[in-house]
C-alpha cells in the first residue's frame, strides 16, 4: 500500500538570469531556424480566477445509516465506472506511546482478505477490474479506494462491509508477521533514499515529547517489533466502526441505488467506539534549534521548517500563497536569486503542507556543490525576510490563486479524485464543499493577509536542518526475533455468517472516443479526440528523437537542449516564461522518453490561445542564451551527482549499457542526462544543431484531447504553428543495428555502503520490439512480473515478506524491447531473492505456466478495467501517442478486450517461454557489498564488484 510521505520534493528549478530582465535578442546568425513572431505579454489575456473557480463544482448528496456511517454520493455518467472510497477518521496521530507504525500496519493487513473473503482482497478487487485501487495512510486519516465497473459495484461493497465488520477472523499471528515485514521493508526502502532519515529529525525537533504529531506514519522499527496480534486486533475494534468513517461513491450511480446497497451490505455492521481526533496544539520552539546530520549524498541540503496552524484554520491559505511565492512557483523569489540569479542553488522549494489539527511550513535549498552553505542561508533569510517585511504582490497572489485553481479543475476528472476531495471536506470539515471554501480563499486573498500570516508564524523560533555529505549515522535495524510475533493466546473470533457474495455482471467493452485526424497548413498532422469532462484542453508535440537521439560522444545532449528551451526564448526569458504560464493556469513540459521528444501543454480551455501562442514561443523560438547553456550545464553536472548516490539511478545508469552495449541508442542511462565528461564538452553550437536537427515541424506529430471541437482547436494550433517551417539542415536519423541476443547470466555489484535494503535490478533483452503484437506476451507477464499478485510479488511480497514490491515488466521500447526486474529487499536477503527470482521464472517458463485460476483472473481483470483506464484526457491524449508509435490502429483499444478474452492458457505460456530467457538475465545489485557479496557469490554466477562512481 502507498505511504505518503512527509517531505516534499524539490523543485527541479528552471534556470535563466535574474539580472536579465530584459528579453534576450540574438544576431539573426545565431537564433534557432524558423523563428516565430511570439505573442507579446500584453496579448496573453488570461481568464480570472473568479472565473476558474465558477468552473468547479461536484454535485453530492448524503445521508447516514443507522449505524453512523456517513454516505456521499456524486452523480457523474461519463462512464460505466464508480469509485468506491472509504476514509477512516484515523491516522498515526492517534497512535499512543510504543504503538507508532500502527495505523499503517492495519492498512496493510485490511488487504489480506476478511473473514466471508478469506482471499486477498486485491486478488477479488483485480478480477473485478478495478482500477485507482489502494490504501494509504497518513497523520490523520486512513483510506481504502477503488474504482470498479458499475457491474462490479455489489460485490464490492460487499468486500468493503466485509472488511469493515468482519475482518478480525482473519487475521491471524502468521499474517501480522508476514505484514510487519512486508511494511518493515517499506520502511526500509524509504530509509535507504538519499536524504530518507531527514523526516524523523524534523518531526522530533518540531514537536515536543508526547505531541501527537511527532512521530513517522511509518513507525518505528522497535513499535512495529512489538506489535502483538492482540493489540493489533483491539487497534481495529476502537477505530474502525461505521460510525468512524465516510464512504463516498462517486460516478455512475444515484442516490437511490446507494441507499438500498449502502444499507444492504453496511446496515448490520454495529456502532464502534467513536474516535475524537486527538487534539494537536501548534507548537512554538523556545528558542531556534539546529542540526547537522550527514548522509551519503551530493550536496549540503538546508531545511528550515516551523509548526503552523492546520487547514481549517483561516491563516491555512494565506500562509500555503507565501509558501508558493517564497519557493512554490517556478516563478518564486528563491528561485529567481539563488538558482537564476547567484547560482548558489540546484534547486529550492517551499511548501505549507497542512494537516487537520496543525501544519508544516518548511523550506528545502539544495546547495550549489562548490559554493558556500552558510553563505547560501544567510541569503535564503534575506529573502524571506525582505518577503515577510514588504509582502507579495498582487501579481505574486494572483498567480498563485490561477495555478490552484487551473490544477483543481484538473484533478477532477477521475471519479477517484472526485471522491477524495468530497471525503476530505466531510471528514475534517464536516462539509464536503469545504474545497469550494478553499478556492474562494486563494481568489480573495490579499498581499497583506498573506504578510501578516508569514509575520505572526514565520518570525518565531525555527528548525534548521542540515545535511552534509559524509556517512550516516547508525541504522535501527529490525530485531531478528521481533517481540509482538511470540505467539500469545488470543480470544477466539465469533465469525458471522453473511449471505453469499454477490456476482459481477457483465461488463461492456471499452468505448473509446473517435479519433480525428486533419493537417495543418505546413503538413504536421493533428490526431484528436474529445473529451469534455472538464474545461481543459492537452496538447502534445510529439518529435521522433528522445534519449536514443544522442550521440555515443554526446551523450545527455539531447536533454540537455530540451531543458534549455524551457529557459527562455528570443522575447521572454524564463522568469517571464514561468510568470506568464502561472498566470494562465498552464503547464507546459518539455522532455523525452528513450524515443520520442515531445513539448507538452495543459491548459484551461478558457486560455488556450494565450496559452499555445507560450507553447508556440517555447518550441520554435527557443534563445539557448550563453549564461543560460553554462547555467544548466552546472546544474545537470549536480543532477548526474546525485544519481550516483541514489540507488534507482545508480541501477539505471548502470543496465542498459550492460545489455546493449555502449554503442546503441538504446546503450545509454535511462535518465538520458548523459555522463560528466559530454556535458562538460558541449557547445552552444551542439545544442543549437541539436535543436535544428530534431525539433522542427516534419519530424513532428500533434496529439490533442480537448473540450472543443476539433475545428476550433485546429484553428487555435494553426495560429500558433501553421506558418513553421523546417531548416535546410537535414533531419535527424537514429541507427540501430540487427537485434542483440542475450548473453550470459552475470551479477555486477554496485558497492553502497550503509544500505539497509539492496535493490535488485535486472534484465534481459527480448526477440521483439514495440512495434510488435505483445498483447499475449504482456498478459502473460500480469500473471507473471506486473500484478500485485504476480507469481514473483507473492513469493518476496506476500508469502517471504522480503521486499517491500516486486516487478517484471517489458519496457515496450520502439526498437529491440528489454525485459526489466525491480526488486528492492532487504539487505540480508540479497541472494536468497535472486534464487527465488530464478526459481519463479524458471517454473513458470517450463513445467508451471499459467493456471485456470489466473487465466480467469487475469482476463476477468484486464478486460473489466479497461473502462476505469481511460477516465481522462491524460489517459486519453497517451493512449493516442502509443499507438501512433508502436504504429498501431485507431481502434486498438476496442479490440483488447476481445482479443484478450480468446487468450488460452497454452497461448501465454507460448509467449512468454518465446521471449523470456532466465539464463541472459545480467543482474545489477545495489547494495552494501560487506554484507551482499558473500551471499551472491554462493548463487554460482560470476561476480564483478564495482565501487559506486
Amino acid at each position: 500500500m502507498r505511504l505518503r510521505l512527509v517531505s516534499a520534493a524539490a523543485l527541479l528549478a528552471a534556470i535563466a538570469p535574474a539580472s536579465t530582465s530584459w528579453a534576450l535578442e540574438l544576431p539573426a546568425a545565431e537564433r534557432p531556424a524558423a523563428v516565430a513572431a511570439a505573442a507579446p505579454a500584453q496579448d496573453l489575456q488570461p481568464a480570472s480566477v473568479a472565473e476558474l473557480v465558477e468552473r468547479v463544482d461536484i454535485p453530492w448528496s448524503r445521508f447516514t445509516l443507522d449505524n453512523g456511517l456517513t454516505v456521499l454520493v456524486h452523480e457523474d455518467r461519463k462512464a460505466p465506472v464508480v469509485a468506491v472510497s472509504i476514509w477512516y477518521n484515523v491516522g498515526s496521530k492517534d497512535e499512543p506511546a510504543g504503538s507508532t507504525g500502527f495505523a499503517h500496519l492495519f492498512e496493510h493487513l485490511m488487504f489480506g482478505g476478511s473473514e466471508n473473503s478469506p482471499t486477498s482482497h486485491i486478488q477479488a478487487m483485480r478480477a473485478a477490474g478495478a482500477t485507482s485501487l489502494n490504501g494509504t495512510t497518513w497523520f490523520d486519516r486512513t483510506n481504502y479506494f477503488q474504482t470498479v465497473p458499475t457491474p462490479a459495484l455489489e460485490q464490492t461493497l460487499y468486500l468493503e462491509s466485509d472488511r469493515m465488520g468482519y475482518l478480525l477472523g482473519q487475521v491471524g499471528q502468521e499474517v501480522l508477521d508476514l505484514q510487519r515485514g512486508v511494511v518493515q521493508n517499506e520502511k526500509r526502502q524509504g530509509d535507504n533514499q538519499p536524504y530518507g532519515l531527514v523526516e524523523y529529525a524534523q518531526l522530533e525537533a518540531l514537536f515536543p515529547e508526547g505531541h501527537p504529531y511527532r512521530h513517522s506514519t511509518i513507525g518505528s522499527m522497535a513499535d512495529l517489533d512489538a506489535a502483538s496480534l492482540e493489540t493489533v486486533r483491539n487497534w481495529f475494534r476502537d477505530n474502525y466502526g461505521p460510525n468512524n468513517a465516510v464512504l463516498v461513491l462517486s460516478g455512475d450511480i444515484d442516490e437511490a441505488t446507494a441507499r438500498t446497497l449502502t444499507e444492504r451490505y453496511f446496515g448490520a455492521i454495529p456502532r464502534g467506539p467513536v474516535n475524537t481526533p486527538a487534539e494537536a496544539a501548534v507548537p512554538t520552539l523556545a528558542e531556534p534549534l539546529r542540526e547537522t546530520m550527514h548522509d551519503r549524498v551530493a550536496n549540503v541540503r538546508i531545511m528550515r521548517s516551523w509548526a503552523v496552524p492546520g487547514l481549517l484554520d483561516p491563516e491555512a491559505v494565506p500562509l500555503s500563497v507565501g509558501a508558493s511565492v517564497l519557493g512554490g512557483l517556478a516563478s518564486s523569489r528563491l528561485d529567481n536569486e539563488l538558482v537564476r540569479g547567484d547560482q548558489s542553488a540546484v534547486s529550492v522549494s517551499t511548501s505549507m503542507m497542512p494537516f487537520h489539527r496543525l501544519g508544516m511550513f518548511e523550506i528545502t535549498v539544495n546547495v550549489k556543490p562548490g559554493q558556500d552553505a552558510a553563505a547560501v542561508e544567510a541569503r535564503m533569510d534575506q529573502i524571506l525576510a525582505d518577503l515577510i517585511a514588504n509582502g507579495p504582490t498582487a501579481e505574486e497572489v494572483s498567480r498563485v490563486a490561477t495555478s490552484y485553481a487551473s490544477r483543481t479543475i484538473q484533478s477532477l476528472e477521475q471519479v477517484n479524485g472526485k471522491a477524495s476531495v468530497l471525503a476530505e471536506g466531510q471528514l475534517y470539515a464536516g462539509d464536503p464543499d469545504h474545497y469550494k471554501r478553499e478556492l474562494e480563499a486563494y481568489a480573495s486573498v490579499t498581499p497583506a493577509q498573506v504578510q501578516a500570516a508569514l509575520q505572526k508564524w514565520l518570525t518565531r523560533p525555527a528548525y534548521t536542518l542540515i545535511v552534509e555529505p559524509g556517512e550516516r549515522e547508525a541504522y535501527e535495524e529490525a530485531a531478528a526475533a521481533p517481540a509482538g510475533a511470540a505467539p500469545v493466546e488470543a480470544a477466539p473470533i465469533q465469525r458471522v455468517a453473511r449471505d453469499p457474495m454477490p456476482s459481477i455482471g457483465d461488463v461492456s467493452d471499452l468505448d473509446f472516443p473517435a479519433v480525428e485526424r486533419t493537417r495543418l497548413s505546413n503538413g504536421v498532422e493533428v490526431v484528436y479526440a474529445h473529451s469534455d469532462t472538464v474545461p481543459v484542453t492537452r496538447v502534445a508535440l510529439d518529435f521522433d528523437a528522445g534519449y536514443g537521439a544522442d550521440r555515443a560522444d554526446r551523450l545527455g545532449a539531447h536533454s540537455l537542449m530540451l531543458n534549455l528551451m524551457e529557459e527562455g526564448t528570443t522575447s521572454r526569458n524564463a522568469t517571464q516564461l514561468a510568470e506568464e504560464e502561472e498566470a494562465l493556469g498552464a503547464s507546459i513540459n518539455v522532455g523525452a522518453s528513450m524515443d520520442r521528444s515531445s513539448a507538452s501543454l495543459t491548459a484551461v480551455t478558457t486560455n488556450l490561445r494565450p496559452s499555445l501562442a507560450l507553447l508556440a514561443d517555447v518550441v520554435r523560438n527557443p534563445a539557448f542564451a550563453p549564461g543560460e547553456v553554462e547555467r544548466l550545464r552546472a546544474q545537470r553536472l549536480a543532477t548526474i551527482a546525485n544519481e550516483r548516490t541514489s540507488p534507482n539511478a545508480i541501477a539505471a545508469r548502470a543496465l542498459p549499457p550492460l545489455l546493449y552495449g555502449a554503442d546503441s541508442p538504446y546503450g545509454r542511462p535511462l535518465s538520458g542526462n548523459g555522463d560528466e565528461a559530454s556535458i562538460a564538452a558541449l557547445s552552444r553550437d551542439d545544442i543549437l544543431s541539436e535543436h535544428r536537427t530534431w525539433i522542427r515541424p516534419d519530424n513532428a506529430t500533434v496529439f490533442v484531447v480537448s473540450d472543443l471541437p476539433l475545428a476550433q482547436v485546429t484553428a487555435e494550433l494553426e495560429r500558433a504553428f501553421g506558418d513553421w517551417n523546417a531548416p535546410d539542415a537535414p533531419r535527424g536519423s537514429k541507427t540501430f543495428g540487427p537485434a542483440v541476443a542475450p548473453g550470459q547470466s552475470r551479477i555486477v555489484l554496485i558497492d553502497r555502503p550503509q544500505s539497509p535494503q539492496s535493490l535488485i535490478y535486472g534484465g534481459v533483452l527480448l526477440p521483439l520490439s514495440g512495434t510488435d503484437d505483445l498483447l499475449t506476451l504482456n498478459t502473460a507477464n500480469t500473471i507473471l512480473g506486473t500484478d500485485f499478485l504476480s507469481r514473483i510479488n507473492a513469493d518476496l511480497r506476500e508469502t517471504k515478506g522480503w521486499s517491500y514490491g516486486v516487478r517484471g515488466m517489458v519496457n515496450q521500447l520502439e526498437h529491440q524491447a528489454p525485459y526489466f526486474i525491480s526488486a528492492p529487499v532487504q539487505a540480508n536477503r540479497t541472494g536468497e531473492s535472486i534464487a527465488a527470482l530464478l526459481e519463479q521464472y524458471n517454473a513458470f517458463l517450463s513445467d508451471r505456466g499459467v493456471t485456470p485460476e489466473e487465466l480467469e483472473r487475469t482476463i476477468n481483470g484486464n478486460t473489466r478495467s479497461l473502462a476505469g483506464g481511460f477516465e481522462t484526457s491524460f489517459q486519453l491524449l497517451n493512449a493516442l501517442r502509443g499507438n501512433a508509435l508502436y504504429q498501431r490502429p485507431d481502434d486498438y483499444y476496442e479490440t483488447v478486450a476481445s482479443r484478450t478474452r480468446a487468450l488460452t492458457a497454452a497461448d501465454l505460456d507460448a509467449a512468454a517461454r518465446a521471449a523470456i530467457k532466465p539464463d541472459g538475465i545480467v543482474w545489477v545489485v545495489v547494495g552494501d557489498a560487506d554484507v551482499v557479496r558473500p551471499q551472491l557469490d554462493a548463487l554460482g554466477l560470476p561476480v564483478e564488484v564495482r565501487e559506486a562512481e
